[in-house]
């Protein structure tokens, strides 16, 4: 299990976006809304992807979702998906890519909530 539990208690780190932004609450929050609505779609592609069997596919859907993690400071979660995306691509341990994905499924309601309070404390700042 790759995603650091410890760090779902803890507030997202954002410096990527702050960064990237010049620090525009503005735009991390239009960023935040853009994650809230494409993620749910990826992860549902990717779930088919898994129950298709479609491994070139759920390589795919993995890589796309890969970023989104990285840009809220979860690195944790961003290896969890690159390890889906090498191991459908190479056909390495695709048993364990239905187990894989129930973490990642579970772990995005907690990233969701996680981007609400960061939205929240965004907000207070417009």
């Amino acid at each position: 299990m790759m995603i650091n539990l410890q760090k779902n208690n803890e507030p997202l780190d954002l410096s990527y976006l702050r960064d990237m932004s010049g620090d525009s609450a503005e735009f991390i929050i239009e960023m935040i809304d853009m994650f809230k609505l494409q993620t749910p779609l990826y992860i549902t592609d990717l779930e088919k992807a898994i129950e298709d069997k479609d491994w070139p596919r759920v390589s795919n859907c993995a890589h796309k979702i890969k970023p989104t993690f990285a840009y809220v400071g979860r690195e944790d979660a961003k290896e969890h998906m690159q390890m889906m995306e090498n191991n459908a691509r190479d056909l390495k341990n695709i048993e364990e890519l239905p187990v894989a994905f129930q973490q990642i499924s579970s772990f995005v309601n907690v990233l969701y909530a996680q981007l609400d309070e960061a939205k929240a404390d965004l907000e207070k700042q417009l």
